[in-house]
């Protein structure tokens, strides 16, 4: 109960901040570009550290790390509570995520704990998967409910007494653990990586907002590329390192790796184009908005009650890979819609969505873990997270700049087409390259101002249709790799009598 607790604490603020995007624009004034870095805020430090906090349970104790995660969580939400700026709401959201990193492994780890009898253990590790898409599931409609009747800082309210419960139930109630062999941390490979998934993220987002061309978006891109390349030369050397190469000698690991960054790219990417434009196109209120988003997680959470239990009897590969392609086929049906698509236009490709993810997130982790030997079975399943994450953060920043890029390039000639004034024009576009798409909602332009709105809505839709078409390709490029290289076949068994299981395979992966 309290791991299940500790990671729908955990994802909570994915989908709650995502729908409150347009909310938060027009409370702080945020351009593009600072949205996605409030969604990034959070994603990153998961995305960094997740393998680094799995590390620190099995050295130090996962109750201690839990307890520091749920504290986290609480101080960063109690911090976004309080934002007065952009600049204030990253911190909450970056403390947050934090938490959320500390979090995730020792949740897991904390269930092998409880419960040693690894058939039984499956069952436990569904209860949690759940409750991970739960929290993605009811987080659009908790900040719908709110925003409603409140201002957009209250949706960082609830989890600061859940996560503040959860840590004094632990303290009075937890037992602590530790890994059964010792290990340490690997400095090089954690600041490595760290350094490589921050700079490149910066360098998407900022090139997007400011140029590619722009010597510090490059001095950022070059760096991530550097780092990303130290880290593979530091983690080949590593007596103990945090992602072991030799994971990616395995073609089903490989491709369940592939998977997990598309799905998560796509998946909180998505979120973050689909929440702008039913606030700057359709003009939804932050309920309206979440009732639709709602379809997505909800389907996902109700497709992977049977698909866990479809795994025993169909191939994983077929699975991942018809979900993949079900995911495809949504994102090129969103494209025909416009700014008065209808809720039951709109629900069907959204639900349809929602079932491609839930076949894919499901078998996703257990397939990577079964593809390589035991021993590196704990580290298959964190590594796959950890790669996760990397999507998630990925997915704002380049849907995020795709959408500007493309709504800019199309806007000078939606608003000839749509005969706003050249002097009503030129205010438009200097208003919405200072900053960003959402400072057209805030001009006073007279007759033309319904014009403006109209052709701002028409050239987001333009970007929108990219984004979803650049999502689609990776989600069949993702299918195409699994249905090549997902091959069934028996997990290989360290040296001994087959079927012998080393004291690593019996913890559970930290997914």
């Amino acid at each position: 109960m309290l791991a299940c607790l500790g990671v729908f604490v955990a994802y909570l603020p994915v989908t709650t901040v995502s729908v409150s995007l347009p909310a938060i624009q027009r409370a702080l004034g945020a351009s593009t570009s600072q949205l996605s870095w409030v969604s990034d805020a959070f994603v990153l430090p998961m995305a960094a550290l997740i393998l680094t906090t799995g590390v620190l349970g099995d050295v130090h104790g996962r109750k201690k790390v839990f307890q520091a995660g749920l504290a986290f969580c609480a101080s960063g939400a109690a911090v976004a509570l309080s934002a007065g700026s952009v600049q204030v709401l990253w911190i909450g959201q970056a403390a947050s995520g934090l938490g959320a990193a500390a979090l995730l492994p020792t949740t897991l780890a904390l269930i092998s704990h409880a419960v040693p009898d690894h058939r039984e253990r499956g069952k436990y590790i569904g209860f949690w998967a759940m409750s991970m898409l739960a929290s993605l599931a009811v987080g659009p409609l908790i900040a719908g409910a709110l925003l409603a009747h409140t201002g957009w800082r209250w949706i960082f309210l609830l989890p600061v007494p859940v996560s503040l419960l959860v840590l004094v139930v632990a303290a009075l109630r937890l037992p602590d653990s530790r890994a059964p062999h010792g290990r340490r941390l690997d400095w090089p490979g954690q600041v490595t990586a760290a350094v490589a998934v921050t700079a490149l993220v910066y360098g998407v987002i900022e090139g997007g907002a400011d140029g590619f061309g722009e010597p510090a978006v490059l001095a950022a891109l070059a760096l991530g590329a550097l780092s990303g390349t130290a880290f593979v030369l530091v983690e080949r050397r590593s007596a103990s390192p945090m992602l072991d190469p030799a994971l990616f000698r395995s073609p089903a690991f490989t491709a369940t790796a592939l998977v997990a960054m598309v799905s998560f790219l796509g998946l909180i990417g998505f979120f973050f184009v689909l929440s702008l434009y039913f606030g700057m196109v359709q003009h939804l209120s932050t309920m309206q908005g979440a009732l639709r988003l709602v379809l997505v997680s909800g389907t996902s959470l109700l497709a992977g009650l049977p698909v866990g239990r479809l795994m025993h009897r169909v191939p994983s590969r077929v699975l991942i890979t018809s979900g993949l392609v079900l995911t495809a086929a949504a994102l090129l049906a969103m494209t025909g819609v416009d700014a008065d698509t209808s809720y039951p236009a709109l629900a069907w490709r959204l639900v349809l969505l929602g079932l491609g993810m839930g076949l894919v997130l499901t078998p996703m982790t257990a397939t990577a873990v079964s593809a390589v030997p035991f021993h590196l079975a704990g580290m298959a399943a964190a590594g796959n997270n950890a790669i996760r994450q990397v999507g998630g953060a990925l997915g704002p920043a380049v849907l995020g700049t795709l959408l500007t890029t493309r709504a800019l390039d199309a806007l000078p000639g939606r608003l000839a087409d749509a005969g706003v004034p050249a002097e009503s024009a030129a205010r438009v576009l200097d208003a919405t390259r200072e900053q960003g798409l959402g400072a057209v909602a805030g001009l006073d332009l007279g007759p033309a101002t319904g014009r403006a709105l109209a052709a701002l809505g028409g050239s987001f839709l333009d970007g929108m249709r990219l984004c979803l078409l650049v999502s689609a390709a990776l989600a069949l490029l993702a299918a195409l790799a699994c249905a090549l290289l997902l091959r069934p076949t028996a997990r290989p068994t360290p040296a001994g009598r087959p079927g012998d299981r080393t004291p690593e395979s019996a913890a559970t992966p930290q997914s």
